[in-house]
């Protein structure tokens, strides 16, 4: 593998990463670059597991979201396992989707079916929680080495970073929009009731509590709906 070539893309991955405007954005982003970048991968996604579920968060490629919904089914598989973290691994690689695969023998002759070779994946993580498994598929027995695991983890590493920084900036939007809705929510409360800030804020409050709504969606039923558009 050209590792001086591979450093160069993975610098500009890195750039296109942080420009997207999304966390899903991110994600596609990350998952067409692993079929962009990694030699031998004919498709990648990102696949996270909630509540014992597999939940598909991007796809490049074909047979990802069959895989997935075949490991979610089936309760096994690789991808299934980096996502949840069994026994702490955060890589794996299956060279061979021909050979026998004792830890998941009903996915691999399902995988076989449908035309995965080989398979590797290694786990993506922010700073304080496990993402899911970026998982690369190939056709072809015997597509990813050592190197590509290599390959894998430096992708991985740009993609955990990248996914940080867009988490925290999807979060930072959201609670400048709540501060806006609750601040537009209030002034109409202290207007129609009289109130003061602190009285209209704890009205909002108490709706909150009680009723089990995020604050913001409270303010936005406070709030008028815009006129239509004519």
């Amino acid at each position: 593998m050209d590792w001086q070539r591979y450093a160069e893309q993975m610098a500009l991955l890195a750039r296109d990463l942080l420009a997207q405007d999304s966390v899903q954005a991110t994600l596609d982003e990350i998952a067409a670059s692993a079929v962009k970048l990694v030699e031998g991968c004919d498709a990648a996604g990102v696949l996270t597991v909630s509540k014992g579920r597999a939940v598909t968060l991007s796809v490049c490629g074909d047979m990802v979201e069959e895989s997935d919904r075949l490991q979610g089914a089936l309760g096994e598989g690789p991808c299934f396992d980096a996502a949840r973290r069994v026994d702490g691994e955060r890589l794996f690689r299956i060279a061979d989707m021909t050979e026998p695969q004792p830890s998941w023998p009903r996915f691999s002759q399902a995988a076989r079916d449908l035309g995965i070779g080989s398979m590797t994946g290694v786990l993506l993580y922010t700073a304080e929680e496990d993402f899911g498994a970026l998982n690369l598929y190939s056709r072809r027995a015997g597509a990813f080495g050592k190197d590509i695991e290599a390959a894998g983890w430096l992708l991985a590493s740009h993609a955990a970073v990248a996914l940080a920084t867009a988490r925290t900036v999807d979060q930072l939007e959201h609670a400048l929009e709540t501060r806006h809705a609750v601040g537009e929510a209030m002034g109409i409360l202290m207007e129609r009731h009289r109130l003061g800030e602190d009285e209209a804020f704890d009205v909002l409050r108490r709706i909150s509590q009680h009723h089990n709504i995020k604050l913001r969606d409270v303010a936005r039923h406070v709030r008028p709906d815009p006129p239509e558009q004519a």
